[in-house]
């Protein structure tokens, strides 16, 4: 069993910060201009979210199965988890398999500029909404 222990659980920490991630400008803007679709399925436990950057605002959609999405990315919770602490190199994990992308990887590569940020947001966000025991990189 992973860090999470449970899909609601990983669903609420992770669907919340990527809300979060949508309202900080320099991020958002750059994630729109994209106009990508990207479902994100982990494992460990299983979760499934949509965050779709194709309208005039960025909507998370947690469960969405059904939505085509052009960027599919499958990991398991921990290293999805790690990677928003900025302890796991995407092209390393996209390597090892420990992250499987579907899709344009030139695109996704394109966008770790505009996320870098999130790596310093992550940890705050955790520790201020109630999520310090994930805290842990």
């Amino acid at each position: 069993m992973g860090l999470f222990e449970s899909s609601e659980k990983f669903e609420e920490v992770l669907g919340g910060f990527f809300r979060q991630l949508a309202d900080v400008p320099p991020i958002a803007d750059k994630l729109l201009a994209s106009k990508l679709v990207i479902r994100f399925a982990y494992s460990d436990p299983n979760v499934v979210l949509v965050v779709d950057c194709s309208g005039d605002q960025i909507e998370i959609r947690p469960g969405d199965t059904e939505t085509k999405a052009e960027v599919e990315m499958s990991m398991s919770a921990d290293i999805a988890h790690k990677f928003w602490f900025g302890k796991v190199n995407l092209m390393a994990a996209l390597t090892r398999r420990q992250m499987v992308a579907k899709g344009p990887i030139p695109k996704i590569m394109k966008l770790l500029p505009a996320i870098k940020p999130a790596y310093a947001i992550y940890p705050k966000y955790l520790q201020e909404n109630g999520y310090g025991q994930y805290n842990i990189y």
